[in-house]
């Protein structure tokens, strides 16, 4: 290794240090904003906006209506099984096309107020909804976040993420990040073609739309090789997107790949997110 390329990881790993140390800064001005908040607005239902005893949660009627994912499940994709038919069994869509990722697990089916939840926070600007979102998706990966070096949440290209102002998956992570403890790096993978929507795409249509899409840069490649990274976003719908990811981390030289969203379609489920 050439000396300005240590140099260089060097001031990367210090960039990159800054940048959290800043982030968690902001977290806690955040926090202590929201208790005041709480003080002059009651709180209400991050998904029906009914009032609730505190923020940044669901109403009783919201919470019943969510489908928790729990096991039994393909340990594989995350899909429930109706029964339990024996540990470690995978599914048949695992079987049949092993995913380039090692794992992958969803806190809940996307149906009913989970997609509410999401399309709150993607469609709707309204922010906030990644608190409980991240809350219950840390909790889901809870086994797989045991193991992990890092979290790297899917990322948006530099068009849609100015439309958008804000990556909903960077905003999960970084709850996450605050729950279980695992470092976020939202530079540590790139899209570096702008892609359609994959909204109203069939299956194949959706493989296509995002091959070649991601790539490490190359700044960041030998801080991630060797790790365990957890990739984050929001819905796991055919698994498309978190494949093209997964091969671009691997090629970068990383470990072991699992992804972990907060909700994911049921096979055979409506691909319309």
């Amino acid at each position: 290794m050439r000396v300005d390329d240590g140099f260089e990881e060097r001031e990367d790993r210090a960039r990159f240090d800054a940048r959290a140390a800043v982030g968690r800064l902001f977290a806690g001005l955040a926090a202590v904003g929201v208790g005041a908040l709480d003080l002059l607005l009651p709180p209400v239902c991050s998904s029906c906006r009914r009032p609730v005893e505190r923020a940044h949660a669901l109403c009783g009627g919201c919470w019943s209506r969510l489908r928790p994912i729990e096991r039994p499940y393909c340990e594989r994709l995350g899909i429930p099984f109706g029964y339990d038919i024996g540990e470690g069994a995978l599914s048949a869509e695992a079987i049949a096309a092993a995913p380039a990722f090692d794992r992958a697990r969803a806190a809940v089916l996307f149906e009913g107020p989970a997609r509410d939840l999401v399309h709150a926070l993607k469609y709707r600007d309204r922010t906030e909804v990644a608190r409980v979102i991240g809350r219950m998706t840390a909790r889901a990966g809870g086994e797989i976040l045991a193991e992990a070096d890092l979290l790297v949440p899917m990322p948006l290209h530099r068009r849609r993420l100015w439309t958008r102002k804000f990556n909903q998956a960077a905003l999960i992570a970084h709850e996450i990040e605050r729950i279980s403890g695992v470092a976020v790096d939202p530079d540590a993978l790139a899209r570096i073609r702008s892609t359609r929507p994959q909204v109203g795409l069939g299956e194949k249509e959706r493989v296509a739309n995002v091959r070649g899409a991601f790539r490490v840069p190359a700044a960041r490649a030998s801080a991630i090789a060797g790790k365990r990274v957890v990739l984050v976003d929001d819905v796991l719908t055919t698994g498309a997107t978190a494949e093209a990811a997964t091969r671009a981390l691997r090629r970068a030289g990383v470990a072991h790949v699992d992804v972990l969203t907060f909700a994911r379609v049921a096979p055979g489920g409506p691909l319309t997110i």
